[in-house]
């Protein structure tokens, strides 16, 4: 019996090729159509769903009526008191966005320069140890913190710093910085822990200071951290409800407080939906800014 010494060989062409990249895609296509069907039938269609609600309606008993469509919803997102609770909303998202910045680079630098991997991981795990319990939970502890036979409350009025806080912005503000702080640190230690050192090193070569080098090397490199960071800390801040309703009460209604009341008590559906699809419409533009701003680079 012998052996072919020779294989045939087959020429590539276009036409070959182009149709092993449409097998290629047509694999990818049904390999991930499980999660397409899961995102159409339980996000896409869910937020069509709000979007037609918003152009309904509202009968005297609070019931949404589909076949009178109107802009009124819309139009009433410009109201005094709607505006006021979309401001506060609004600059408590931004300063704790700026403030979760601020602690957790630093933070997050130390980190990422450690030079013990062992040392590195515990950090990191520190990090993640919140996330091993329920953010309900999290947040009735802090409850518990902030009232007024809590531990901080009663420190504060010892040293005369401050009172009760609960049911304060400030207690909302501690609740949203000590939530959503673990989602700037993490983007940013991605970040940082890939950048390249020697670049860094060549800036000191050529005299740069320390926050020369800083400014001009590793803060851009570390930009696609600081964005996706920032993104992932202001999206949940903005329409934060669990915290402003439990640690903030009726002082401190923010937008997602004041979008569930519209479902709920004030039976008001239209106004409502027409509020959460703003709110979608400022997430999704932050998201697709995120994007496009390199975060894919992480």
């Amino acid at each position: 019996m012998t052996q072919l010494a020779e294989h045939e060989t087959v020429e590539v062409s276009p036409e070959l090729e182009h149709k092993a990249e449409r097998e290629k895609a047509r694999r990818g296509f049904f390999t991930a159509l499980p999660s397409f069907l899961y995102l159409i039938f339980f996000f896409a269609i869910p937020l069509l769903v709000v979007f037609v609600f918003s152009f309904a309606s509202r009968s005297r008993t609070g019931r949404p009526l589909l076949e009178d469509w109107n802009l009124d919803s819309w139009s009433n997102i410009l109201d005094p008191l709607v505006a006021g609770i979309a401001w506060r909303s609004l600059w408590l998202a931004v300063i704790n966005t700026a403030l979760c910045l601020l602690i957790g680079y630093p933070f997050a630098y130390w980190i990422a320069t450690r030079r013990r991997v062992a040392t590195r991981n515990l950090l990191l795990v520190l990090v993640l140890i919140p996330f091993w319990s329920n953010f309900l939970v999290r947040t009735y502890a802090w409850r518990t913190l902030l009232d007024a036979d809590g531990l901080i409350t009663r420190f504060g009025e010892a040293t005369g710093l401050w009172g009760q806080l609960l049911f304060t912005i400030p207690a909302v503000f501690i609740g949203l910085l000590y939530g959503y702080l673990p989602f700037m640190v993490l983007p940013l230690y991605a970040a940082i822990e890939r950048i390249d050192w020697s670049l860094v090193e060549a800036a000191r070569d050529l005299y740069a200071s320390g926050s020369d080098a800083f400014r001009r090397v590793t803060l851009p490199l570390s930009r696609p951290g600081i964005v996706a960071g920032s993104i992932l800390v202001f999206i949940p801040s903005l329409g934060a409800y669990v915290t402003p309703d439990i640690l903030g009460g009726a002082r401190a209604t923010l937008l997602g407080n004041y979008i569930v009341s519209q479902f709920g008590a004030a039976r008001n559906w239209p106004f409502g939906a027409a509020l959460s699809s703003t709110i979608l419409a400022v997430m999704l533009i932050a998201t697709i800014y995120y994007f496009r701003s390199g975060a894919r680079t992480l």
